[in-house]
């Protein structure tokens, strides 16, 4: 009995060594277990669906449209993108000369309606100033609009427009898009003839003042002072003469005139 406890003993010991390592082999054909895969970012809203929803259904169907203006857009969606939609009551207003535009007209029309860079309400306050817009991309011409602030509303203008148009509403705003509904379709220059200047208001005309009773008086019409002699005139004794001449010469045909009744009486009484 003895003899047998101590083979059993020899026995595991031999065998220990052995088991040892067929546990590190089981261990290290073990798979490693995988990390999670990590989660994939959020898809980018639907940008028409979003104008839609945000009261710009007509704009929306517009751009969804035009395949030129639905691929800038949605391109322009990954690196950040400001839209600005006109609401419907602007669209509706607007529809005749937008259906007289041609097919690239129409798409650099909806293209002007967006910057390629992400502003945040706040920021576009703090950013006025000439834009390019996803029309200026790929273009020869300019297609800017100014952005400035109107009191606490920031306004946008073009060259073609004499009025602004006004952020209404805050359709969608979360990095990197953001989606503005305004009250006025945007008219680019390169589209449209450019706005009139104002004429300037005429300068006021300074009343001419009144004359004064003395200057009335001076008005009068004056008999001219009769004027020194002429170098050609005669001396004064020769006119004095004169008069005396002509005084003499006229006294005789006094005296024929004052005979005459006496001769025709005398002529009758004869005959």
């Amino acid at each position: 009995m003895r003899h047998l406890r101590l083979a059993a003993a020899l026995l595991l010991v031999a065998l220990l060594p052995h088991a040892a390592s067929a546990a590190d082999g089981k261990a290290a054909a073990a798979p490693a277990k995988a990390k999670a895969p990590a989660a994939p970012p959020p898809a980018p809203p639907n940008i028409t669906a979003s104008m839609a929803k945000g009261g710009c259904k007509a704009f929306a169907a517009l751009v969804a449209a035009s395949p030129d203006a639905l691929s800038t857009f949605q391109s322009a969606a990954d690196g950040g993108v400001t839209a600005f939609c006109p609401t419907d009551d602007a669209m509706r207003s607007f529809m005749p000369t937008y259906k007289n535009l041609t097919a690239d007209g129409k798409a650099s029309l909806l293209l002007f309606h967006a910057v390629p860079v992400y502003y945040s309400l706040r920021s576009l306050k703090s950013n006025n100033g000439v834009m390019n817009t996803l029309a200026t991309d790929g273009s020869a011409k300019n297609f800017n609009f100014t952005v400035q602030n109107e009191g606490d509303k920031v306004t946008i203008k073009t060259d073609a427009s004499d009025g602004v148009a006004r952020i209404k509403d805050t359709v969608y705003d979360k990095d990197p898009i953001a989606i503005y509904a305004v009250d006025t379709v945007l008219e680019p220059v390169e589209l449209f003839e450019p706005a009139e200047s104002p004429a300037p208001a005429p300068a006021p005309v300074a009343d001419a003042p009144k004359a004064s009773k003395s200057k009335k008086a001076s008005h009068r019409h004056v008999a001219d002072a009769p004027g020194p002699a002429g170098d050609d005139a005669p001396p004064a004794d020769q006119r004095k003469s004169a008069k005396k001449n002509a005084a003499a010469g006229g006294a005789p045909c006094l005296r024929w005139l004052a005979a005459l009744p006496v001769a025709v009486a005398v002529a009758a009484a004869l005959a």
